[in-house]
């Protein structure tokens, strides 16, 4: 029970490695927020685990000044944040559109930012805080995806930099950083390149040293380590979570 007395808010909760990270935290003695853009997933995550649901555009400053407000108020504390919340509208540059790239960078990066500076005030009062933001592979650079590349990127240099911010607040913050993950997200990817999902996955598989796709828990597992006391002297990390080097 890593996780007995503490309070957690993960968004982006309501599926994939959001909901993932959620089950797992629970499953070790948190109390859960679990955060989306729609209430009905997050509800359907919430619901078996005891969670909190809460629907939030994480995007607007409004709504998550409200969620953690709400969640501190109903809860007591918060110990924890994982940002999960993310979308991906993927182009080459010549066909990429300004909707596309302000949607991704506002969802990844202006959406982290804001439940990032939420979350530091309760961590900072209480000198206590674990904070995990979802970067990706994608970090290092991938065809078609400028503007999401960008965003993962851009998440690995704020956890580096608010690690050295709250660092003298005993807050703790890093990246994890996927390679494929069989979620809702990989299928639309094989959708839109018309290519059978099953195919994909085995093509993907083929190129990862461990011959296998990785899977939410497998991510999960990761973002419960660097949550729990286990992790207290990492910081400012980016954790590579792709089934090799």
């Amino acid at each position: 029970m890593n996780f007995k007395d503490r309070v957690a808010l993960v968004t982006g909760g309501g599926r994939g490695i959001g909901a993932a990270t959620a089950a797992r935290l629970a499953s070790e003695g948190a109390r859960v927020v679990v955060s989306d853009l729609d209430a009905a997933p997050a509800e359907e995550v919430a619901k078996p685990i005891g969670g909190l649901a809460i629907a939030c555009d994480v995007t607007s400053r409004e709504q998550v000044v409200s969620m953690f407000e709400r969640a501190v108020r109903e809860l007591g504390r918060l110990d924890i944040l994982v940002c999960c919340a993310g979308i991906i509208r993927d182009n080459l540059l010549f066909k990429m559109s300004d909707e596309d790239w302000d949607l991704v960078i506002d969802t990844h990066l202006k959406g982290t930012f804001l439940c990032a500076r939420e979350a530091q005030k309760s961590m900072v009062a209480a000198k206590y805080g674990k904070m995990v933001f979802l970067s990706s592979t994608s970090a290092l650079g991938n065809r078609g995806q400028t503007n999401y590349s960008t965003a993962k990127a851009g998440l690995q240099a704020m956890a580096r930099t608010l690690a050295i911010e709250l660092g003298p607040f005993n807050v703790n913050v890093n990246t994890v950083a996927p390679g494929f993950v069989e979620t809702r997200m990989t299928q639309a990817t094989a959708e839109r390149m018309g290519i059978d999902f099953e195919a994909f996955k085995i093509g993907a598989a083929s190129q990862i040293p461990l011959r296998r796709v990785g899977q939410p828990e497998d991510i999960a597992s990761v973002i419960a380590f660097l949550c729990s006391d286990d992790s207290s002297f990492i910081s400012g990390q980016t954790i590579y979570v792709r089934g090799g080097p």
